[in-house]
């Protein structure tokens, strides 16, 4: 198991490298002075070429790359150019909010997404087939902000039973942390649970027509045991994958919700950074977020190994 997690942590190497020059090179793309951003109104010569040789932006750009690069493996993603703070501190603060609103999401995700395929496949062409697919077609149709401003008016306002907005610390009051999430972690647990339902559904269709499953019928075993044990359990593999692909999806993308909800994460800092032209802490965000796919990548590929014998002895 320690060979194959080597492996595929050296395959990962190239991919995070290629990642990282074309973040770099998009942003020197990209329209637009970040010096004549921090110089002020006045815009002193003098200061502006002060501030290019402090961020040595006068520098070639293969070598800011390679500067940029080498600080990076040594954890230095550099200063932001808006607030004077390290980015690797600034995402440090905001990128635990948004692991906690994204652990909540998935667990409500799962919670519903996963047994609702169970059912529907199981039932298939039966009027709970149809009622769970429709409502998985609701769940991948409704936009999330649209959905977050209707619970905002109904939970909050109208029957005053969750707060609208905000966000406070687990380690400062953990009920109201869990109180001030629950809202915006339904907004995006249901959308991500009408993709698992479906995708749950249709693995669980094809594991159902399989002559190992036909077989355990045969032998007089329950059908929630066949169902669970023998069905579910291999048609768990494209499931992990699509679990982890929008545990990632989830971190790297809750800007919308995050807005409505007031919620100080990553997706904040993404904003604010991009509209400020922080290079130095939208190129951190950026590699920060291709290295979770990465590790969410390599967790599904050892959850393989662990769901399959087969692949054990390989």
């Amino acid at each position: 198991m320690l060979s194959f997690i080597l492996r595929r942590l050296l395959i990962a190497v190239p991919t995070i490298i290629l990642i990282s020059v074309f973040v770099f090179a998009l942003q020197k793309l990209l329209p637009g002075d970040p010096v004549l951003a921090m110089a002020g109104e006045e815009r002193d010569p003098e200061v502006l070429e002060f501030l290019r040789e402090k961020y040595r932006l006068n520098d070639p750009i293969p070598v800011q790359y390679f500067t940029w690069i080498t600080n990076a493996m040594r954890g230095d993603l550099g200063i932001s150019l808006r607030t004077n703070q390290p980015v690797l501190e600034l995402i440090g603060q905001k990128l635990p909010v948004t692991i906690q609103l994204a652990v909540m999401s998935m667990i409500f995700a799962l919670v519903i997404g996963i047994p609702a395929g169970i059912l529907s496949a199981v039932k298939k062409g039966t009027v709970t087939d149809y009622v769970a697919n429709v409502v998985a077609l609701s769940g991948l149709s409704i936009p999330n902000f649209w959905l977050g401003i209707m619970l905002i008016l109904l939970v909050s306002v109208k029957w005053q039973l969750l707060p609208a907005s905000g966000y406070v610390p687990l380690s400062e009051d953990f009920g109201k942390s869990i109180t001030t999430m629950l809202m915006p972690a339904f907004v995006l647990g249901t959308a991500l649970a009408a993709t698992l339902m479906r995708h749950t559904r249709s693995a669980m269709l094809g594991v159902l027509k399989s002559d190992y499953v036909r077989t355990a019928r045969a032998k007089g075993l329950t059908e929630r045991r066949v169902v669970l044990k023998h069905a579910f359990r291999n048609a768990l593999t494209p499931i992990v994958t699509l679990t982890a692909l929008l545990f990632g999806e989830l971190v790297a993308g809750a800007v919308l919700t995050e807005q409505i909800f007031t919620i100080p994460g990553f997706g904040k800092l993404v904003v604010d950074a991009v509209f400020n032209r922080d290079y130095a802490v939208v190129q951190g965000i950026v590699l920060i977020t291709a290295i979770g796919f990465i590790f969410m990548n390599l967790i599904a590929d050892v959850l393989y190994v662990l769901l399959n014998p087969r692949l054990r002895g390989q």
